[in-house]
């Protein structure tokens, strides 16, 4: 249970990082004035320019194979919802990392998560 442990905080961390360091690079590249081919390409380019996005896609990666991994070690219906944990770490980051409003509402779904992944480890 404890290496069970270990790999799913390795997938929570480096998910929950990768993302917010992809979301960073996204959010330094702006998006397309419209949807034409001309401007996405453009978007495209840049985006493949940021060093933020390049950061992240590596530790995306690594929780992608965490998550192969568990699933080779433990029961679907434990990996799953325990995995929601990166709701939490992810909005703690958007808060704390990317300086977002956090509105209550939204602090009220990661505690409704928190309370599911709980039941799920109880049961």
């Amino acid at each position: 249970m404890i290496r069970a442990a270990i790999m799913l905080a390795v997938l929570i961390l480096s998910g929950s990082a990768g993302e917010l360091t992809v979301t960073h690079g996204m959010k330094r590249v702006g998006e397309p004035a419209r949807l034409r081919p001309r401007e996405i390409f453009g978007f495209l380019r840049r985006a493949l320019r940021s060093g933020w996005f390049w950061a992240g896609v590596p530790m995306m990666a690594i929780s992608f194979y965490s998550l192969l991994l568990l699933l080779s070690w433990e029961p679907i219906s434990f990996v799953i919802p325990a995995s929601a944990l990166s709701y939490v770490v992810g909005t703690l980051g958007a808060k704390y990392v990317l300086r977002e409003e956090v509105n209550a509402a939204r602090w009220a779904g990661v505690l409704l998560v928190c309370a599911g992944v709980a039941l799920v480890t109880i049961g």
